[in-house]
């Protein structure tokens, strides 16, 4: 049977660039790879004459030749058998690169390994007190890091000398062991796939380019955050290694408990204690603000239990906006205790001339209750 043209094999032109051939090559090799078709003699087949035609015209020498000659260009023994030659793996750890990359630590880098590597992201636990989110502030925080070692400018090589290519490696960082019809790419265990090694590292970050240290940094707490927010500081995270770019400092902000007010979004609510006479005559009293200022709260005549009081726009600042919330103030009268002879006797005369007007709610009850009974 008469070989068919490589080209039509890839199904590319013979104008196609380097980049064309070795897309259609691998989407082709992923198709008819015989674990993919176990038992498909045809698919076999089909997939050695694709690694032979790829196998030709990757190499410019050769694909010039067959530009020129070919199927003739290799006979006689010139050209390596069909589907198997020398190039065979690193034509399919390519493919395998493709499909596996990521769990084998990434591709090659381009030109060599890549060196600097970005530091890694941290977290700060910022606990703050309800009138700070009220006014909002710029905290001063302390955060333990690594930083860039400034005695060899994060090189990590001692000053006066450098780093030299692995010889492990060659510089890529990775290393290569033939498994079957695969090739396996991994970190290469010597430069810990940097490309590079060190004779003389520096002595003050051991060679890391790094060192720990705690920073000093200002947080700029806005009015109004709330509890959970998270703020994200670019940059200010570990710095990477050998020079490489710093990762981000995210700060989780929690709010403390406060004494007197409980916060839901914008709008504060607060419990008050109030005397009975206050609630059944009506008065007034002074509550303390988050802003140290003082707000008058006004007890309306019959003021019920738990009956509340809104105080508009004395609550939270609503984050970046000017809006504010509101303050709900929650009365709860106390029942008078530890009574003298003196106040029992008033309160008992009280009850003597009091009729169904001064407490209709209670009155209205028991009737239906003694109607229920005597039904």
């Amino acid at each position: 049977m008469a070989k068919r043209d490589f080209y039509e094999v890839l199904g590319c032109d013979k104008a196609a660039d380097d980049a064309t051939l070795k897309s259609a090559y691998r989407k082709l090799a992923m198709q008819l790879h015989p674990d993919r078709n176990p038992g498909n003699a045809d698919a076999e087949h089909s997939f050695k004459e694709l690694n032979e035609a790829y196998d030709t015209l990757k190499d410019p020498q050769k694909r010039g030749a067959y530009d020129r000659f070919g199927h003739a260009a290799f006979e006689g023994g010139q050209r390596p058998g069909p589907g198997f030659g020398p190039d065979f793996s690193a034509s399919m750890s390519d493919i395998f690169d493709d499909i596996f990359g990521d769990f084998v630590g990434g591709r090659r880098g381009q030109g060599g390994a890549q060196t600097k590597l970005r530091g890694s992201d941290l977290r700060y636990n910022l606990e703050i007190a309800l009138e700070e989110a009220f006014e909002g502030q710029t905290v001063e925080i302390d955060v333990p890091t690594l930083v860039a070692c400034e005695t060899c400018d994060s090189t990590g090589a001692k000053p006066g000398t450098g780093a030299t290519t692995c010889r492990t490696c060659n510089g890529h960082g990775k290393v290569r062991a033939a498994q079957g019809f695969f090739t396996i790419e991994r970190t290469c265990p010597v430069c810990q796939g940097r490309g590079q090694t060190m004779d003389n590292p520096c002595t003050d970050c051991g060679g890391q380019g790094r060192k720990r240290e705690s920073r000093k940094l200002s947080v700029d707490v806005p009015s109004g955050i709330e509890d959970g927010t998270r703020i994200r500081l670019a940059n200010e995270g570990e710095a990477g290694l050998r020079g490489g770019p710093p990762g981000d400092l995210y700060i989780f902000v929690s709010i403390k408990p406060h004494d007197l007010f409980q916060r839901d979004g914008a709008d504060l609510y607060a419990r008050v204690p109030i005397a009975m006479v206050t609630a059944a005559l009506g008065g007034e009293f002074e509550m303390p603000m988050l802003d140290a200022a003082r707000a008058k709260v006004k007890v309306p005549p019959g003021t019920q239990p738990g009956q509340r009081v809104r105080l508009k726009g004395r609550g939270m600042p609503v984050l970046r906006s000017k809006d504010i919330g509101d303050l709900y103030v929650q009365l709860d009268v106390e029942t008078p205790q530890n009574l003298t002879r003196r106040q029992r006797d008033l309160l008992e005369e009280f009850e003597r001339i009091s009729g169904k007007e001064s407490s209709p709610s209670s009155e209205g009850f028991f009737s239906k209750l003694k109607n229920l009974f005597e039904g």
